[in-house]
């Protein structure tokens, strides 16, 4: 079995909110902001909106130690 890792580096757009699945499983959903490393032709850096989801865990660490921004 093989998995894709990659790294990103920006900003949550809101506060991620901890859900339960009906087997009790923490998932925390959230987007992050990712501004790219160059303008565009309007002297803008673009931002990439990501969806991710977080599970277990990892899920209850995001909602309890980040925040917005």
């Amino acid at each position: 079995m093989s998995l894709n890792k990659i790294i990103l580096t920006g900003r949550l757009t809101a506060k991620p909110e901890l859900k339960k699945t009906t087997s009790d499983v923490s998932v925390a959903p959230f987007t992050l902001a990712v501004q790219r490393n160059y303008k565009d032709k309007s002297g803008e850096y673009p931002t990439d909106f990501i969806n991710c989801v977080s599970y277990r865990n990892q899920a209850e660490f995001l909602c309890k130690y980040f925040d917005k921004g």
